[in-house]
């Protein structure tokens, strides 16, 4: 069980990397139009999506996309907690 802990967990960390990618793309002009950019939008719009919603932007600063970060590492101790609490680590 300690390999799918750590599978899950190199999966959210490799998707918190994807999503830090995506959005400093967006400090680039034309950086989400390449295959690169494209290719992580299709991952990373439909998670960030939801928080958008609900978090409007302050201005021109989208916050949305760290308080899904934070989501993320929550994501991560909650999986720990989980595996620690069934005895399973």
């Amino acid at each position: 069980m300690h390999s799918l802990l750590s599978f899950l967990t190199t999966l959210i960390e490799i998707y918190s990397y994807a999503l830090i990618v995506y959005i400093l793309m967006s400090w680039f002009p034309n950086a989400r139009d390449t295959k690169i950019g494209q290719m992580l939008a299709a991952i990373c719009e439909p998670y960030l999506e939801p928080f958008r919603r609900i978090i409007p932007p302050i201005g021109m600063i989208d916050i949305s996309p760290i308080v899904a970060l934070f989501v993320l590492n929550f994501a991560t101790r909650g999986l720990y907690a989980l595996f620690n609490m069934l005895n399973l680590v």
